[in-house]
This record gives structure tokens, C-alpha cells and sequence, in this order.
């Protein structure tokens, strides 16, 4: 297929390249021409009306009767910009409410699912290093300690601390792929373009992914700065499983989704369908002088283990956001550590801290994106009682489409849930989604 410009992130980087040249391509879906009808729903003209709070949904009384004005105004706007679909949920002093704008499927009237399961990319991220804290609140990982103590045969730098990992500040090459300050470009797997669509169903062993970060000059030395990458929340995986003897999977299980009751959210693994009601995100690309469009609803996000990779839906992140911000997950001193900001994208682990201004105060968040298609939202109080998720979907491209006005989008809906509808100056501290380095 032909080469693309490079897809950019949240900060710029480029995360996407060439994989070992004996990769598997994976069998790609038939491409579906554009229709005029599929052309129009990707443009302000042809837009569906919103759901407001969906009775299948079950919820507080007050909540079913509330009239959210702004908020459906919110996400209209996501889907004016040229989003397919729109999925939203709010919980603050006002209950919750629960919405979605735009279309599941394109060529169908249906609204996507105000609970519809959705790729989360790297919100895992903050899923990742409770699990790694929760080790640490036990005394089986220490945050001061060499990864390479606990994982002797990778060969990893010593001077990389398992603080370090979390932080972002190790230097590992991110195995997406990396842009450097000078225009210099380092490939890694095909994460994103048309490259990443021949090879969306591939399957990845996260050992693997680590050795090919490994395999590739780091980007800094361990602690000297701070750079977004993948391969330390694939790392983290590798911990979680050598410490406990036991799958990334069943730990995740075990220690989070069980007792939260998070029956949406899943390890995917190699598994490539979304299971129940999902909306669909889809992928665009030039072939012999036409546009083709394929549903990439289904993918192997094995790519991401760790650091994108999980299913869930918006009603799970609102009850995980909320447990691990009120408390419920980690003893206090460690949860002040993981929303402790560092460095230049304020993030602490697996989490950014951002600061909304003067009489609106702090978030912390983590939003996330796999490789196309797909985008995820989630936002809370300190004190985990307002919270924001979400999910959309819409037709990409290698050069993202109308997610160039995502950045700006979630600045307003943001300071409408978190400020009243306070006119505030735009903060960005994350990576926009993953290939952030995309969600990101």
C-alpha cells in the first residue's frame, strides 16, 4: 500500500513504521466504496439528532428526568465536526446522565449505545498502574527498584526504576515508533495508516513488543526526561505477571474488575470483536483513484497489551475513575504518589494531572485511542464524585480526519461538566490519544 505522511499525536510523535518484514499481514475486511449516504453523515449536513439519557440504561430516578441541555449540545458538536458517533456519560451533583448524538453504523438511522462496549486504548494505562501500585502497597514491587530485578532476562538498563516506567521518564524506545526533535524518524510495528490496516489482525506477544523497543537505541538516558511510550505499559505487564505468577488477565480480573463489578470491561487478548452493542469506527484509504471505506470495529489490539488494549464501556470507567479517586483501590499515600504530576505532560502514573484554572481546579485523566477509529474520554474530580467518559467513533485516515478538532471538542465539553460552561484558557497536557503517541 502506499506510504503516508506520518500520523502525528497529542505531543507530536510519531508512532507508527515499518515491522519486521516477515510480519503476517492480516486479512483485511472487504472495503466498502463511499456511498453519497456514508459521504453525508461525515458532514455537518446530514447529521442525526441526539438520545438524551437512555431508559435501557438502568440509573438514579433523578437522573432519567433531568434535562441536560449542554450536555447534549456537547456532543452534537462532536458529531457537526464530522464524528460519526458519540457516546457520553456525567456523574455530579445532579446525578448522572447518560447520552449519545450521531450514528452506531453509517448508512443507519440507530444512535450508538449510551452503554456500548468501545476499544479504550490508553485509558489502560491508569487500569495498568493501579494494578502495579496495588503490588507495591503489598511489598512485592518497590517504586525505587531496578524493572530489571524483577525481570533479569530482558536486559534491561538498571538504572530504570519501576517509578521511572510509570512516569514515562525511562527512554525506552516506544515499539509504535518514535519522532525525535531533529526530523530524525525510527519505525516500529505498524500502528497506525494503511500499513497498520493490512496488518490490524497480526497478534502480538508482549515479550515481543519489549524486545523490539530494546532492540532500538533509547530515546534518553533513564530519568534525564520525559517521553511518552508504550513499551513502559507493556512493561509493566511483563512485572505485574513475573511478581504474581500469573496472567495480566486474571490479575486485572482479580483485583479490579471483579470487585468493581466492571462485567464490560475485558482483556481482550488476541480476541478482535467487540461483544454486545457497539458503535462502529471505520477507516478510509485511496485505492486505485477511489475512496474505500472498511469497518475496523474489528481489530487485534494485541499491539497495545497493557498500554491499550481493553474493551469497556462508559458506565465501567465512571465506577473505576471514581473507586480509584475516592480511595476504594489504593491506600492514600499511594494514590497521592500516582496523581503526583511530573515533568513536561504533568503526568503522574498512569494518570495526567490537569489544571482547569482558577475557580475550577484539577482533573486527573487519561484519555486513549488505538490505532484508528476509536476515541475514549475520562475525567474526574479529585474526589471522584464528578466524573466524564465517554466514547466516539468516526471514519479515519492516516491523517486522522476530523479528529485534528478532538483537542478542542473535549476542552468544551470538559469545562462544561468540571467548570459550568466557564470560558477558560485551553490546558493540554496529554498526548491527544495513542498513537499518542495515537488515544494518546
Amino acid at each position: 500500500m502506499r506510504t503516508q505522511s506520518p500520523a502525528t499525536t497529542e505531543t507530536g510523535a510519531r508512532v507508527y513504521g515499518v515491522h519486521q518484514r516477515s510480519v503476517i499481514r492480516g486479512k483485511v475486511l472487504r472495503p466498502v466504496a463511499v456511498t453519497a449516504l456514508a459521504a453525508a453523515l461525515l458532514t455537518a449536513a446530514a447529521t442525526p439528532g441526539i438520545a438524551s439519557a437512555d431508559s435501557s440504561v438502568t440509573v438514579p430516578k433523578a437522573a432519567a428526568v433531568q434535562d441536560r441541555p449542554e450536555l447534549q449540545k456537547a456532543i452534537q458538536e462532536f458529531v457537526d465536526a464530522g464524528f460519526a458517533g458519540m457516546q457520553l456519560r456525567v456523574h455530579d451533583q445532579r446525578g448522572e446522565w447518560a447520552g449519545s448524538a450521531g450514528v452506531r453504523t453509517l448508512g443507519q438511522s440507530a444512535k450508538p449505545p449510551t452503554n456500548g462496549r468501545f476499544w479504550a486504548g490508553s485509558v489502560t494505562k491508569t487500569f495498568t498502574a493501579t494494578l502495579v501500585l496495588q503490588l507495591v502497597a503489598e511489598g512485592k514491587i518497590a517504586l525505587d527498584a531496578p524493572v530489571a530485578g524483577y525481570l533479569p532476562a530482558l536486559g534491561l538498563d538498571r538504572r530504570i526504576t519501576v517509578r521511572m516506567m510509570l512516569q514515562h521518564t525511562s527512554g525506552l524506545f516506544n515499539y509504535t515508533g518514535e519522532d525525535y526533535d531533529d526530523g530524525t524518524v525510527v519505525p516500529g510495528i505498524p500502528a497506525t495508516g494503511d500499513e497498520w490496516l493490512e496488518n490490524r489482525f497480526h497478534s502480538y506477544r508482549p515479550e515481543e513488543l519489549v524486545r523490539l523497543a530494546l532492540s532500538k537505541p533509547a530515546r534518553f538516558e533513564p530519568g534525564a526526561d520525559q517521553s511518552y511510550s508504550n513499551t513502559n505499559y507493556t512493561l509493566a505487564l511483563l512485572l505485574i505477571e513475573k511478581v504474581t505468577g500469573r496472567s495480566y488477565a486474571q490479575e486485572m480480573q482479580r483485583r479490579i474488575l471483579r470487585p468493581l463489578g466492571l462485567k464490560g470491561t475485558v482483556v481482550p487478548g488476541n480476541r478482535t470483536q467487540l461483544p454486545g452493542p457497539h458503535a462502529h469506527g471505520y477507516y478510509r484509504y485511496q485505492e486505485a483513484g477511489q475512496q474505500k471505506v472498511v469497518d475496523i470495529s474489528r481489530q487485534n489490539l494485541s499491539l497495545l497489551a497493557g498500554a491499550g488494549d481493553l474493551i469497556s464501556t462508559t458506565q465501567d470507567l465512571h465506577t473505576f475513575i471514581s473507586a480509584l479517586n475516592s480511595g476504594k483501590l489504593l491506600p492514600a499515600p499511594l494514590l497521592a504518589e500516582m496523581r503526583k504530576p511530573y515533568g513536561k505532560y504533568n503526568y503522574g502514573f498512569g494518570l495526567f494531572v490537569q489544571d482547569l484554572g482558577p475557580n475550577c481546579g484539577t482533573v486527573y485523566q487519561h484519555n486513549g485511542s488505538p490505532p484508528h477509529g476509536y476515541g475514549a474520554l475520562m475525567y474526574s474530580s479529585p474526589d471522584g464524585s464528578t466524573t466524564l467518559t465517554a466514547s466516539v467513533t468516526w471514519v479515519d485516515e492516516a491523517t486522522r480526519g476530523p479528529a485534528k478538532d478532538f483537542p478542542t471538542l473535549v476542552d468544551r465539553l470538559v469545562k462544561e461538566v468540571f467548570c459550568g460552561g466557564q470560558d477558560r484558557p485551553t490546558v493540554s497536557a496529554q498526548p491527544t490519544n495513542d498513537r499518542e503517541r495515537s488515544g494518546k
